[in-house]
């Protein structure tokens, strides 16, 4: 009978830090924004350029605007 008494007490404590728990979430604003979460996979994020793919544009361009400058 002294278990169950023991295992109660316990309950109640850790329901009681989960409330706690809860609470302290609510108030630092952890629920405040419950819409952008569900929607941010639809969005798109911009294609991956590659660092060489931009490195090598770059040489195009100034070439392109060397042979432009002579014509």
């Amino acid at each position: 009978m002294s278990v169950i008494f023991l295992l109660v007490i316990i309950g109640v404590v850790v329901a009681g830090l989960f409330l706690g728990g809860f609470i302290w979430a609510v108030k630092s604003g952890q629920y405040d924004d419950t819409y952008t979460p569900s929607v941010r996979m639809l969005f798109e994020d911009g294609p991956a350029v590659k660092k060489d793919v931009i490195e090598e544009d770059l040489k195009q361009e100034k070439t392109t605007k060397k042979t432009d400058k002579k014509n």
